[in-house]
């Protein structure tokens, strides 16, 4: 890979002004926020202490969200308090996941005959409501199961936008948004039924809600079908939430073959004012890997 003499320095430096500012022991006041709204999570800054220490740690190192996939299972308690901890630093709450698959199981399957898993799904969206008042939430995360290997795909996607639809008859007037995940089936997740971010556009379109969007998660495009910034371009209307991650290894930016230099320049010129969930995990343990952390999102948001 050729780099320019300036995205060395733009790099290096990125990266010695978050080395400095930890070792200083920065405050919320005198570290500069992201330009755009990157957001870890609960172990994205373990050795700093419990999730609201490590929340403020994130908001003294410049982040300004939040976001928590397993906020639902948490206690009433658990959820009040991390609300009250990003509320008091101004911080955003990104997604929680609204109705967990059972992976091992293979389900739901919402675009089978037997209509238990829609229902039961429906059971989690009404639930998730209150948790995402608490959490002062938009967005929620939703999966939309698996594929019946033994029926047509066309009948499942319609029978998966009717969910969907129905879905958004209960949290739309809440002003709360699903935003559906397509996973990669080539490497973690085989048999899901949302598998593009395109595939993810047509069954939004199909709902016609603004409650139903996608969430693109770029470490999973990447796998299935590459082409990141020319797919958001085209699904763009659609797309509600993002989420970062390298590959191969699922880590911070910098660590494998996606260009987010690149990704967010555009995205800046998109004027995205929403959240970008840091979906990865650090490539090096321990306090060093966290300061790594800080200085990738430093490098990739000088760009």
């Amino acid at each position: 890979m050729n780099l320019s003499r300036r995205t060395v320095l733009v790099g290096g430096a990125a990266a010695t002004a978050a080395a400095a500012a930890m070792s200083s022991g920065a405050s919320a006041q005198n570290a500069a926020h992201f330009s755009l709204g990157y957001a870890p999570h609960e172990g994205s800054f373990r050795s700093r202490g419990n999730r609201l220490e490590q929340i403020a740690y994130a908001a003294d190192m410049g982040f300004t969200a939040w976001e928590d996939n397993e906020a639902a299972g948490r206690s009433v308690a658990e959820q009040t308090a991390m609300a009250n901890a990003l509320q008091q630093r101004g911080m955003t709450m990104g997604v929680f996941v609204a109705s967990m698959p059972r992976w091992s199981d293979f389900r739901p399957v919402l675009g089978a005959d037997d209509d238990s898993d829609r229902q039961a799904f429906l059971t989690d969206i009404r639930a998730s409501v209150d948790v995402a008042k608490r959490l002062n939430a938009k967005w929620m995360t939703v999966v939309p199961g698996f594929l019946d290997r033994k029926l047509p795909a066309e009948i499942q996607t319609g029978r998966i936008v009717d969910t969907m639809r129905r879905a958004a008859e209960i949290i739309e007037p809440h002003g709360l948004v699903m935003v559906m995940e397509p996973l990669n089936t080539l490497v973690n997740h085989p048999g899901v039924f949302l598998r593009t971010i395109p595939q993810g556009f047509a069954v939004a379109r199909g709902a016609d809600s603004p409650a139903v969007k996608v969430l693109a998660d770029l470490y999973h495009e990447q796998i299935q079908a590459g082409n990141l910034i020319n797919t958001m371009a085209a699904c763009w209307d659609e797309i509600g939430y993002i989420q970062f991650g390298d590959n191969p290894g699922r880590d911070e930016p910098g660590t494998g073959e996606i260009n987010y230099r690149n990704v967010v320049r555009w995205l800046r010129a998109k004027k995205f004012a929403g959240v970008i969930g840091m979906e990865h995990g650090n490539s090096i343990e321990g306090r060093a890997g966290e300061e790594r952390l800080v200085a990738a999102y430093r490098a990739i948001d000088a760009a």
